[in-house]
């Protein structure tokens, strides 16, 4: 029996030192019953994954490759916005000034309009801060209070924590808090912080191409050569069929096209670029739509971390565009928006 007894010391001893470990929020040293390669501190609320291993820094040759890549989408964008606002104008607005004057003035307003909303919004998108998470105190028991790195996890390219909201985004090197997608065109993160300002952008666009497209057909329509039907006006026209004479047409709209002036192939371009353009961007647009009436963003629907967490519903939408209470009553019912209200509230304590 005295024998046995050392044995069993030295194996609950072994069993102490195996499973005990330090969480990196407050520094306190736990003792778990089993090993667990991820756990929660109870203290300080922070979860500590033993399995991530240092991460090496990016190199220089991938850091600037990025920033040349955001660099030259930015200011490709930028360049096309301001190429379709003056080549419109310059196309399209003798065309509407000779209908009348009223009508030029009024176009000419609603054009000024569309570039403002357009360009003020990618301004805020592109060069506003993403959403920089709040500086907290860590790695000293005294220091950090009860809970306060609840679901803390910590970023091993910053060296700081990381709050469950946030993802590191190795373009931008910071850790943004609500990140969707990092967007080459606008060379920045899509975050808590300029989300609704890129959303915003988003619409102006595909507002602005429908426009631009609509009146450069418009316009095109009016300076466009006379077709000439000349093979359909003889006596073989009636023996062509549907398909010869589709084809027939196709020529005569190639032969007046080789007439066209400068104005009319500039015309032709912008009706196709801003149809391509708002094809895309709408596509991308219902996306971010769907993931905001979900309640969800890009990057956890794709690691699937915020499944179940969140309910879907128009109230998403209206919460994300900051509509007053008053419409939530008037949308969603005074009961429903008060069950809508403690809920967040709830949240947010």
């Amino acid at each position: 029996m005295d024998e046995e007894a050392p044995e069993e010391e030295h194996c609950n001893k072994s069993v102490i030192e195996d499973f005990e470990t330090a969480c990196w929020g407050c520094g306190l040293r736990l003792h778990l019953a089993s090993y667990a390669p991820v756990f929660k501190c109870g203290w300080c609320g922070a979860i500590t994954d033993q399995n991530q291993s240092v991460r090496k820094p990016d190199s220089v040759c991938f850091s600037w490759w990025r920033c040349l890549r955001d660099g030259f989408f930015v200011g490709l964008l930028f360049l096309f916005i301001i190429f379709v606002i003056c080549a419109g104008v310059w196309a399209v607005y003798p065309v509407i000034f000779s209908v009348s004057y009223f009508c030029g003035v009024f176009h000419c307003t609603l054009t000024a309009i569309l570039s403002i909303i357009t360009i003020l919004s990618f301004y805020l998108a592109a060069f506003r801060p993403a959403g920089t998470q709040a500086n907290v105190q860590w790695g000293s028991y005294p220091v950090v209070g009860k809970g306060s790195l609840e679901n803390y996890t910590f970023c091993l390219y910053c060296g700081r924590p990381k709050s469950p909201r946030s993802h590191h985004c190795r373009s931008c090197k910071i850790c943004v808090l609500d990140m969707d997608h990092h967007c080459p065109f606008i060379g920045n993160c899509v975050g808590a912080a300029n989300h609704r300002s890129f959303i915003a952008f988003l619409i102006s666009v595909v507002i602005s191409c429908t426009y631009v497209a609509a009146m450069s057909i418009y316009a095109g329509y009016h300076v466009w050569p006379p077709l000439e039907y000349k093979y359909l006006t003889s006596s073989r026209s009636s023996s062509l069929g549907a398909i010869g004479t589709m084809k027939l047409i196709a020529a005569a709209l190639a032969d007046s096209t080789l007439l066209l002036s400068a104005r009319g192939l500039v015309l032709i371009y912008l009706a196709f670029a801003s149809l391509s353009v708002e094809i895309g961007i709408s596509v991308l647009l219902m996306q971010q739509l769907v993931f905001i009436y979900k309640g969800n963003t890009y990057i956890n629907s794709l690691s699937s971390e915020n499944d179940g967490n969140e309910e879907r519903g128009c109230h998403n939408l209206l919460r994300f565009f900051g509509c007053p209470y008053s419409v939530f009553k008037f949308l969603l019912g005074s009961a429903n928006a008060v069950k809508l209200q403690q809920r967040l509230s709830s949240k947010l304590l």
